[in-house]
């Protein structure tokens, strides 16, 4: 007799996002931008992507069985026009704004404290790592949340590839800074740009921890951060540094944007948590996006068998460990 045994990050069949998606008809046509002719309209920008990219030649590439969704992926056309991207703009309406990104040539820099610093062009990384693709949830602060069929390549792959000296405790992501191109980085001088992230040495070297070069089978769309990412299921989604550029090993823990726009409200852990409301909502409950209602939020976004290790001991932080 076959027994299956869920790991507890999955979710029933009960709460499976429904084949036929709809936010509302309003909310839905403006977040997707989706009319009558959208399915012609995707087809044709999704050709037209792949034909101005390089490597779309090295999707799909083949699954890791090891992550698994019990609940269906979220429809392309959602997870593609409902986006946060503020270097663009502060709606969810970003996907035409972000097309004037130009992903080629792009080169990522790794410096800091690494056995010898480098600069690669992202086509030359890709022919290094271990492409695959993984289903994980993604959760937003703001209490929406989606499953993606991310690919790419496990972050260890990276970091063994930088060599860190023993001494680098921490990973600092920083993302493009172009304001001839992104109007929310013209618009907002103020703000601290570039867009910064980190991650200690642990969580970056933790299975779960995933650059993204794809989704859905294809290479990922400049709106959702191409050509490369960051995606850590078990934090909330603005750890997930997109349109990366820069990869720094250092001793000292990275200070991030929001960290700097409003640290009362954003810092650095960011680890899910339904029992620490957010200063303005709480996180107890989560809104799928292409399903009605809400389901219960999961500690670490259900991820814990995965990562609670790496903060045994620091419950006495209180709501600093997740927030």
């Amino acid at each position: 007799m076959f027994i299956k045994i869920k790991r507890g990050w999955e979710l029933p069949e009960s709460a499976a996002t429904p084949e036929s998606v709809y936010l509302g008809r309003r909310g839905f046509l403006a977040a997707a931008g989706i009319t009558a002719a959208a399915p012609l309209a995707l087809a044709g920008q999704a050709r037209a992507d792949d034909a101005a990219d390089p490597s779309a030649g090295l999707y799909p590439v083949k699954r890791n069985e090891t992550f698994k969704l019990d609940r269906e992926i979220t429809p392309e056309a959602l997870s593609t026009h409902y986006n946060n991207f503020y270097e663009f703009d502060t709606s969810k309406d970003v996907a035409e704004l972000a097309q004037a990104l130009p992903i080629r040539p792009w080169t990522v820099a790794i410096d800091g404290m690494v056995e010898k610093p480098q600069t690669i062009d992202i086509d030359t990384l890709l022919k290094q790592m271990p492409l695959e693709e993984r289903l994980y949830r993604h959760r937003c602060v703001e209490a929406w949340s989606m499953a993606v069929p991310w690919s790419g390549f496990p972050l260890k792959s990276l970091v063994d590839l930088a060599a860190p000296l023993s001494s680098a405790k921490y990973i600092r992501f920083e993302t493009f800074n172009n304001p001839d191109v992104a109007p929310g980085i013209s618009g907002a001088p103020w703000s601290p740009w570039p867009y910064i992230e980190g991650l200690t040495m642990a969580e970056a070297t933790n299975e779960l921890a995933f650059m993204v070069t794809g989704m859905y089978g294809k290479p990922v769309p400049k709106q959702n951060g191409a050509p490369l990412r960051l995606a850590t299921p078990w934090k909330y989604g603005f750890k997930s540094v997109k349109s990366i550029v820069k990869i720094t090993f250092t001793d000292q823990q990275p200070l991030s944007f929001w960290e700097q726009l409003q640290s009362s409200e954003y810092g650095f852990w960011a680890n899910v948590n339904p029992a620490v409301a957010h200063p303005r909502w709480s996180q107890a409950d989560e809104r799928v996006l292409g399903q009605n209602g809400t389901v219960p939020t999961q500690l670490y976004n259900g991820y814990g068998e995965y990562v609670a290790g790496l903060y045994s001991g620091m419950q006495d932080l209180g709501d600093k460990l997740y927030r």
